[in-house]
């Protein structure tokens, strides 16, 4: 029900609609850009900065990837509850 006229109900938009599915591909392309230059620099580099740069670049798509799935986890689903 709205404030305006309670007879009649206003349709509520989703929230993941009024994105474009063009705004959702830059982070993951730019995770999977990250992990491809670890895994080379993994390849190619056994020792020194090559060594550090692939544990930084291979551990930053880890990272994101749990901090995405505890704010999952914390967020209550619409079924009620945590999800």
């Amino acid at each position: 029900m709205n404030a305006v006229s309670p007879e009649i109900p206003m349709p509520s938009r989703p929230v993941s609609a009024s994105r474009y599915p063009v705004a959702v591909w830059p982070w993951p392309i730019a995770l999977g850009l990250l992990t491809i230059f670890g895994l080379l620099s993994a390849l190619l580099g056994q020792q020194g900065i090559w060594l550090a740069l692939s544990w930084a670049a291979l551990s930053i798509p880890l990272i994101v990837t749990v901090i995405c799935l505890i704010r999952a986890w914390r967020r209550p689903s619409s079924k009620g509850g945590l999800s």
